[in-house]
């Protein structure tokens, strides 16, 4: 049975919306975060006060469309309020890590005592620090700075080692909007 949806997303103060050729841009006191939001049945409209989201005949495959397009739009409008966090903490038991950044790339030397360091590319729009034993990934974009985050967790992946003895690693332990782990 399809039956028609609405949802309102509700603009904080100080955040704007503007939607134009399937693109919704969104503004606040941090930034600009940008976005194309397109699917055939969608309709999109942006008010001085909310985000709307309506489907006119939706199944049960366009209501899951619809959740995540309110999920987006919600996590654009808290980024540009504020910037999106993760945190991730250095362990280095066997072997002495160094972990730096320089230019576009993580670098990390001496993980499990290899010669050839690993590296992560990084991508404009994230902020990536390291502050002693932990790396901090910031981001208005939550799914750029989780997969920033992701990368550096997978580059310092154990292979071929038993993981209960060779915990050496970078491993998330904060994420945006979830907190400590």
């Amino acid at each position: 049975m399809k039956t028609a949806i609405t949802r309102e997303i509700a603009l904080t103060e100080g955040v704007t919306a503007e939607f134009k050729d399937g693109r919704l841009l969104v503004r606040g006191k941090a930034g600009i975060l940008e976005r194309s939001f397109s699917h055939p049945k969608i309709i999109l409209e942006v008010t001085s006060k909310a985000v709307k989201l309506r489907f006119d005949k939706a199944s049960k495959r366009e209501k899951t469309v619809l959740g995540s397009f309110e999920s987006h739009i919600q996590n654009m409008i808290i980024g540009v309020k504020e910037p999106h966090v993760y945190k991730l903490k250095i362990c280095s038991s066997h072997f002495p890590m160094n972990v730096t950044v320089s230019g576009k790339e993580m670098i990390i030397k001496n993980l499990f005592g290899e010669a050839v360091p690993r590296k992560v590319p990084l991508v404009d729009k994230v902020d990536v620090k390291v502050n002693g034993q932990e790396i901090i990934v910031t981001s208005l974009d939550k799914e750029l700075a989780g997969q920033i985050a992701a990368r550096i967790e997978q580059t310092c992946r154990v292979k071929n080692k038993d993981i209960r003895i060779f915990q050496d690693g970078c491993y998330i332990v904060e994420k945006a909007g979830k907190g400590t782990l």
